[in-house]
């Protein structure tokens, strides 16, 4: 497959909005994180225990700023993407991520991979991610080891605080 060198410069940026979403997520960056998004964005997280399901840019970066707070400590690596692109303005991806999620006031420690599918626009301001989904490929969740210390987690420090977080259950759903 050839491409044009406008495409190899839109992957580029592709992949580097990727990148940034998954950065902001785990330092906590909520207005670097909203500039990811095209404000009606869709997205649709099928994991082993849960399914998320957020419409809009606003409740999204809600969504993620409530979730990864100054109580959790997480790591998400977005590995292999494949871009392919619907026409000039319109790309499609598959992402393989890899994350870790430690909820120490839950007592819980989940590993995880998904396969994401994503669609990306281009807007005024660059790429954005318009519809987002995944499906979990592997889900661990262990009780963390008591031995364990968390001697450094960016989140405790630039997340948000318990009384600036908003209640997440109206996007989840959770399995058993």
């Amino acid at each position: 497959m050839s491409f044009t060198l406008q495409q190899l410069s839109d992957l580029e940026e592709i992949r580097q909005l990727k990148s940034r979403y998954f950065r902001c997520i785990d330092t906590g960056n909520s207005a670097e994180l909203a500039t990811c998004f095209a404000d009606d964005i869709v997205v649709d997280y099928r994991g082993g225990g849960y399914r998320l399901v957020v419409k809009g840019k606003d409740d999204m970066v809600e969504f993620l700023a409530s979730s990864f707070h100054s109580d959790i400590v997480a790591m998400h690596h977005g590995h292999t993407p494949e871009i392919t692109f619907v026409d000039a303005d319109t790309a499609k991806g598959t992402w393989y991520l890899e994350d870790r999620f430690i909820d120490p006031v839950r007592g819980e420690d989940t590993y995880g991979t998904s396969l994401y599918y994503d669609t990306y626009v281009r807007t005024a301001d660059g790429w954005k991610l318009k519809h987002s989904e995944y499906d979990r490929v592997i889900e661990l969740v262990s009780p963390i080891d008591p031995k364990i210390q968390v001697r450094s987690s960016m989140l405790s420090q630039t997340g948000r605080k318990p009384g600036e977080r908003t209640d997440t259950t109206k996007w989840l759903e959770w399995f058993d």
